[in-house]
């Protein structure tokens, strides 16, 4: 079964939107369905420390 083709425009529309928001992307990752998935450092660091929020997530949570 192939997965769903994702265009170079959603992934571009949905990092710079990510960065507007004040958070750094780490990676991309597209999936075989085709999902796009974007890792930030910030939600790296709270894997790695969960007691230290980053300021960029305490703003958004």
């Amino acid at each position: 079964m192939t997965g769903k083709r994702f265009r170079q425009q959603d992934v571009t529309r949905a990092v710079v939107g990510l960065l507007k928001a004040g958070l750094s992307v780490d990676r991309t990752e597209i999936d075989p369905t085709g999902r796009i998935i974007i890792v930030t450092r910030e939600a790296k660091a709270l894997e790695a420390s969960p007691d230290e929020t980053p300021e960029a997530l305490r703003k958004l949570l």
